[in-house]
């Protein structure tokens, strides 16, 4: 198990309020590594990419197609993208080298989610990630 997985299992799942997490490399667009049972697909990884890539606002009025549900999205801005629909959520927080992704399921505490997502992305920055 590589670093940044055990940082996504102990940092993420860890907390018991993110269901599922995963590293996307920014340049390549690619999934660098992921909580066990975690895919996603390209056309996931370009909807989070261009998320970011787009207007903030944009995002937040159109929402998101990820993982083949609907998310509104409550936040969109340089760093940070969170959306949600009736079955749970997706934290999207971006670093210099990747996008963060955590979801959460319903009985899971999107705040939490947040705080832990967003503090881990706080970690990759600082170490230059």
């Amino acid at each position: 198990m590589s670093h940044l997985q055990i940082l996504l299992l102990d940092s993420l799942l860890g907390t018991k309020h993110v269901d599922s997490a995963a590293l996307i490399k920014l340049h390549e667009r690619s999934v660098c590594v992921a909580t066990p049972g975690f895919s996603l697909m390209p056309r996931d990884t370009r909807t989070l990419v261009n998320g970011f890539a787009k207007n903030p606002l944009q995002t937040r009025r159109e929402g998101l197609y990820f993982k083949e549900q609907d998310y509104k999205c409550v936040r969109a801005d340089d760093y940070s993208l969170y959306a949600k629909n009736d079955k749970g959520g997706v934290v999207v927080v971006k670093t210099q080298q990747y996008l963060l992704v955590a979801t959460y399921t319903e009985g899971m505490y999107p705040s939490v989610c947040v705080e832990a997502t967003e503090k881990l992305g706080d970690y990759l920055r600082k170490k230059g990630h």
